[in-house]
């Protein structure tokens, strides 16, 4: 049974740091394609960030390319998401998805798994 379990979310003033964890199992994620999303209040979910288990080729969105990092840890089994330069903007539920497919895709509707979510506020 495949689990994504996020953690790493909290409180912090604008122009700070949070770094998220995404700690999986239940399979061997070297083929997936693992991402971040994350869902503002009345606003659609959206993607953030993704990498490329296996070969460790990272995509992010415009709004964050600059401040937040993605990367996967092989023995450890989890991707982070280290954001920096925080904006009230970047205010939202963040949420970890796998793609076995193993290719990139926008929608989060092409994702086979997702974590419960670790909520990120950033206060002005």
């Amino acid at each position: 049974q495949v689990q994504l379990v996020e953690s790493g979310g909290g409180l912090v003033q604008a122009g700070g740091s949070l770094r998220l964890s995404c700690a999986a199992s239940g399979r061997t994620f070297s083929g997936y394609f693992m991402a971040w999303f994350r869902q503002a209040p009345g606003k659609e979910r959206e993607f953030v960030a993704g990498v490329k288990w296996g070969e460790g080729s990272t995509l992010y969105a415009d709004s964050v390319k600059g401040r937040f990092t993605i990367s996967r840890d092989n023995a450890k089994n989890t991707v982070y998401l280290q954001m920096n330069s925080l904006k009230p903007e970047d205010t939202a539920a963040y949420y970890c998805a796998a793609r076995s497919a193993g290719t990139f895709r926008l929608g989060g509707t092409s994702y086979d798994y997702w974590g419960q979510g670790t909520q990120v506020t950033v206060s002005s």
